[in-house]
């Protein structure tokens, strides 16, 4: 059956979608996409103009298509309590789908074969979100609210932590660990960066957001920059 353009388009990202995700980049042909959706090979390269360009046409659909780029753009731009923006963060890369996981295995996919692809993704959809953060964290250490680190590593570290915990369940396949809602595992993680797991710490709130006190110093240290 003969479909609209942009309909053929939206079907061959969909296929493209399937093949790349189970038999990665170099293992997948235009031909096998083709074939796939029905149609002749040439008619591929009619709408992108590389097979390259194909593979990143599926991956900016399906991150556009979620809308998470741009929910956690505002966020690490807004000006609310930063234990909020962190969970809301957290909430927003913790949610999700099949889809999500097939992005995932792409992404390791083109990581491992192909750098300039997932360079080219990270530059995209990671470094703003990635320097924005690391920007608030600095704030937060020029007020006194945090300890002196590097802006860079504590941001890498706290978006680490948050995809590690899905990679181990997309990539790996180990089962998920805890019956914990989205918003309380968010919670949880950012807990953990925030406050560490020493025991030489505790935990109090004043309804203005939390403070970590040390027990053998009385110097308390706000998480709100």
């Amino acid at each position: 059956m003969r479909l609209p353009a942009p309909d053929r388009k939206k079907q061959l990202l969909e296929i493209a979608m399937k093949l790349f995700s189970e038999q990665g980049f170099d293992g997948t042909s235009t031909r096998e996409i083709a074939e796939a959706a029905g149609v002749n090979e040439a008619l591929i390269f009619r709408h992108f103009r590389t097979k390259e360009d194909l593979f990143w046409a599926v991956l900016s659909d399906r991150v556009e298509r979620r809308g998470r780029n741009r929910r956690m753009l505002e966020l690490v731009q807004s000006e609310g309590d930063f234990r909020e923006v962190l969970v809301a963060l957290a909430e927003t890369l913790l949610d999700r789908t099949d889809d999500d996981a097939a992005v995932t295995r792409l992404l390791f996919y083109s990581a491992l074969r192909n750098r300039e692809l997932s360079e080219r993704f990270f530059r995209t959809y990671g470094q703003e979100k990635l320097e924005m953060l690391a920007g608030r964290i600095r704030v937060g250490i020029g007020a006194g609210h945090f300890r002196a680190v590097n802006p860079a590593i504590a941001a890498r570290s706290f978006l680490g932590m948050i995809v590690y915990h899905y990679l181990v369940e997309e990539v790996f396949g180990v089962s998920h660990a805890q019956a914990l809602s989205t918003r309380e595992l968010a919670e949880e993680l950012v807990g953990i960066f925030l406050e560490g797991i020493s025991a030489n710490h505790v935990m109090s709130s004043n309804g203005a957001g939390r403070k970590s006190v040390r027990v053998r110093s009385s110097t308390a240290v706000a998480v709100r920059p």
